[in-house]
């Protein structure tokens, strides 16, 4: 296998509920496969106002102590198997402290539960998630654990392998970045890559003709082309990959995809042509985050070391074709 090249420092980011135990094991199977470095961070969430009096300052040491322990256990436990990792221990608001510890130790990538022991506020991604999915200043695997709803849900004593990759793209610059990320981490870990493109269903009124057809043939000819050129260029790369064009709504279709091919993980990225609200990753990112059962790797910036040799072009080359705006 070959080491990603720009995964040398993971941080693990745990509130020791079972989404961050599930995310524990994906921690430690890609800070071996990438032979990275690992730390593990836990933030004690302090209340918005702290009070000074004894009581208060009880609550918080003994939650502190508590806290102590169970990284300690988690510290041995990854030595037990082989993972040696440094632990810390922070007071305050969880997505501060872990975006800022991501920026202070050049993290490479974060992994941490994708909902989290608290309420949830924001349907099923928890809002430490979401904010460092939308800030942080690395790519973020978040991973789900059992979900109710789930029409099909991997068992969570399952061993972590990564043996296929989906990596949806609109072939705007950051979700080429992300199929970029998605590729080196498949040659990783031994992988297969299917890369995936969604048209978008039109919108017809009752006099469109035969003209409009052949517009719409036109366009899933053209995103076809894009795709197989783009394989063509990964399987060079000495990786197994295939295409998949399908239609409807991007979340759904992409979540169905996952699905149907037994996907062990998604790569994305958050901002693609739809762009993205003031307050949120992108809507595609977020609609698949929100719903799905195996882990999402959201990929907002590619953070490739300066010297990196791109496999994937950063642009699309466009071509003088009819729906090449599609």
């Amino acid at each position: 296998m070959t080491t990603p090249p720009f995964v040398k420092h993971i941080l693990f980011a745990t509130d020791f509920s079972d989404d961050a135990s599930r995310a524990q094991e994906y921690a430690v199977h890609l800070a071996g496969a990438c032979d990275a470095k690992l730390d593990v961070l836990h933030v004690i969430e302090a209340p918005h106002e702290m009070q000074a009096d004894a009581e208060s300052l009880g609550i918080v040491g003994r939650s502190r102590d508590a806290a102590a322990r169970q990284l300690e256990e988690v510290r041995d436990e990854l030595a037990r198997r082989g993972t040696p990792a440094r632990v810390r221990l922070l007071l305050g608001n969880p997505s501060e402290h872990i975006h800022q510890a991501a920026r202070e130790q050049n993290i490479d990538l974060m992994v941490l539960g994708a909902q989290g022991r608290t309420n949830v506020l924001y349907g099923l991604i928890g809002k430490t998630a979401e904010r460092l999915i939308h800030e942080g200043p690395c790519p973020v695997l978040a991973v789900p654990g059992s979900r109710q709803d789930a029409v099909e849900m991997p068992p969570t004593d399952r061993p972590v392998l990564i043996r296929h990759i989906l990596a949806p793209l609109d072939f705007s610059t950051p979700s080429l970045d992300a199929v970029e990320y998605a590729v080196h981490l498949a040659k990783g870990v031994g992988a297969t890559v299917t890369l995936m493109h969604v048209l978008e269903p039109a919108s017809y009124d009752l006099d469109c003709g035969l003209g409009v057809i052949e517009e719409e043939s036109s366009k899933r000819d053209y995103w076809n082309r894009q795709l197989i050129d783009l394989r063509d260029v990964v399987t060079a790369f000495d990786l197994q990959a295939d295409v998949a064009l399908c239609g409807g709504v991007p979340s759904d279709a992409i979540l169905a995809s996952a699905l149907r091919q037994h996907a062990d993980l998604i790569v994305m990225g958050t901002h693609g042509r739809r762009g993205i609200s003031p307050d949120r990753c992108g809507s595609v990112a977020e609609a698949v985050l929100r719903r799905a059962t195996c882990p999402v790797l959201t990929v907002k910036t590619g953070k490739f070391d300066p010297g990196h040799r791109r496999v994937v072009p950063n642009a699309l080359e466009r071509h003088v074709t009819k729906g090449e705006d599609a």
